[in-house]
């Protein structure tokens, strides 16, 4: 069974306290996660962006533009996160006529001593949130689901 004491988990000091994580000793190296998630809709909210039509205006343009706002933003959204230089944040989103929706991968980079994966995450999110308010006008269903690390490397631990 895994040692939960305080001193064992790196966020809690000896008191049990949050605290940020000391990465001083940790070396500098390139470190990239990869994260993705996906929107679904009905089929006439998916044409009505895809023809460029929605109420609110450039769907896709603006829940892009907001993933790799809310990249830059992590370490003031999460706790404890450490703020990072991110050197590359890309956003993709991908329509999809089967799924009536789009899937969303976001890429992030940095050279650093704490990994990135957090940021991918968040840009993910934040891309999937604004797709469904851009959108909720036309329709209150919409869903966001799978949001997931698929990918990090650098430092000791890659995935």
């Amino acid at each position: 069974m895994q040692d939960l004491s305080p001193t064992k988990l790196s966020h809690l000091d000896e008191t049990g306290s949050a605290q940020m994580v000391d990465v001083s000793s940790k070396s500098v190296t390139v470190r990239e996660a990869i994260a993705t998630g996906q929107v679904t809709m009905k089929k006439s909210t998916f044409i009505q962006i895809e023809e460029g039509n929605a109420p609110k205006g450039d769907v896709l343009g603006t829940a892009k533009i907001a993933g790799i706002m809310a990249a830059k933003q992590t370490s003031s959204l999460i706790p404890l996160c450490h703020p990072l230089p991110l050197t590359k944040i890309e956003v993709i989103i991908t329509p999809d006529d089967n799924l009536c929706g789009y899937h969303i991968q976001a890429r992030v980079k940095t050279e650093g001593k704490t990994g990135v994966e957090m940021e991918a995450l968040t840009a993910v999110s934040v891309t999937a949130l604004t797709l469904y308010d851009m959108a909720k006008a036309m329709e209150k269903t919409i869903t966001i689901e799978a949001i997931k690390l698929v990918s990090k490397t650098g430092g000791k631990s890659s995935l």
